[in-house]
């Protein structure tokens, strides 16, 4: 590589780290073991994984040389390898390097373990998309890569935003077994429905905070998620994206529901195995989620199945919106980050961990069953097992 090329990197990479500012640090960045050697940031298009990457950078290691982003957009690797690039990065005395759009570049994971593997004491962190199966099927870095998931803003994560407060995270343990104290000592410092509304409609993604039309913005990325992360990356031929696009749109219409597949297919022309296919994908890209039995996972159909996040329901569906229905999506996707969600038994919504059994906003069911906790999107400070909605938005 020439000196010129090298330096255009760093150049660019110094203009993008002193305009890196994130209003929230997010969690993840202190739960990941960065003495590992290959990181892997996983996440959907929108929730902020470039950000992540160069605050990193910022915070570790400002402008020193040693540390260095690059996007796989740039056209130098279209004629030169991942593999180069290091070495030359390597004998200048880098030792981070940040890679972003890894999924541009053909043979990434194979280059990813031939520079792992050259470069005995070089860390390299890559962004990639939630459809990249980095260990599962992966033989060439499967051993080596520690894959990490970055998700949207959560519920806390929004309320510091807008508050400058720095509220911590909370286990489900904790608001179990606590939550009447954990919501009054929350509720001193500010009223979480304040936000509440507002999280739900855009909260999740990001990209809220720049100047532009929201809900546009995030039917443009929902199209990206389709037409890359699930067309490009998962080898899927475009003459589909019209009918993934149609059964994503007829599923988020009436999400949470239970998948009535025959006619998912016929109303798209397609077989059930290839709708239950591309639902799959949708899940995978972080469009869906899917709700199974105790012991049930693909390829056998859901119970149900919900919209991934809240904002997503209000983008497409925003006048008709059922409360309830928005209610539930939120605390499964709440709950899905660092728990087993499950449809069980006890007429509950949700059963967690196998063992946590919880209903949401329902003034129907009878209250007397011990096992089961009712959760209420409506109050700010709940009693013994009847929880407010807010407080799940805490665990991440």
């Amino acid at each position: 590589m020439i000196k010129f090329e090298m330096e255009s990197f760093y150049t660019t990479h110094k203009y993008l780290v002193e305009r890196t500012h994130s209003p929230v640090r997010r969690l993840l960045m202190d739960e990941i073991d960065w003495s590992q050697r290959l990181i892997g940031i996983k996440g959907s298009r929108g929730v902020g994984k470039t950000t992540f990457l160069l605050q990193y950078a910022k915070e570790h290691y400002g402008f020193d040389r040693q540390c260095l982003y690059v996007n796989f957009n740039n056209f130098y690797f279209t004629e030169h390898s991942l593999l180069e690039f290091a070495e030359q990065f390597y004998n200048n005395g880098g030792r981070v390097l940040l890679i972003d759009q890894t999924f541009k570049y053909e043979n990434w994971s194979k280059e990813l373990r031939a520079c792992h593997d050259r470069f005995k004491d070089l860390k390299i962190v890559f962004s990639a998309s939630t459809v990249m199966r980095l260990i599962e099927d992966n033989q060439d870095i499967k051993d080596v890569v520690v894959a990490y998931n970055l998700r949207g803003f959560s519920l806390r994560e929004y309320i510091n935003l807008k508050t400058g407060l720095n509220l911590p995270p909370l286990s489900l343990e904790d608001i179990i077994n606590n939550h009447t104290q954990l919501a009054l000592e929350i509720t001193k410092q500010t009223n979480p429905l304040d936000c509440f509304e507002a999280y739900l409609h855009h909260g999740f993604y990001p990209f809220f905070l720049e100047q532009r039309n929201f809900t546009e913005n995030l039917i443009k990325t929902m199209n990206m998620m389709l037409e890359v992360d699930i067309l490009i990356i998962k080898q899927i031929e475009p003459k589909y994206l019209s009918k993934i696009r149609k059964l994503l749109y007829l599923i988020l219409r009436t999400a949470p529901d239970v998948p009535n597949v025959s006619q998912l297919s016929k109303a798209i022309e397609t077989s059930r195995a290839t709708v239950m296919n591309y639902i799959k994908c949708l899940r995978d890209a972080r469009l869906l989620n899917t709700l199974y039995a105790v012991g049930d996972e693909y390829p056998k159909k859901p119970k149900q199945i919900f919209v991934h996040n809240t904002n997503l329901m209000n983008a497409i569906n925003a006048e008709f919106v059922n409360r309830v229905a928005e209610s539930r999506t939120f605390f499964y996707n709440a709950l899905l980050a660092r728990h087993t969600v499950n449809i069980c038994k006890y007429q509950t919504d949700f059963c967690i961990d196998k063992h946590y059994f919880f209903r949401i906003d329902n003034t129907t069911t009878n209250r007397t069953n011990n096992k089961v906790f009712f959760v209420e999107s409506d109050t700010l400070i709940g009693n013994e097992r009847n929880i407010p909605l807010w407080i799940f938005g805490f665990l991440y």
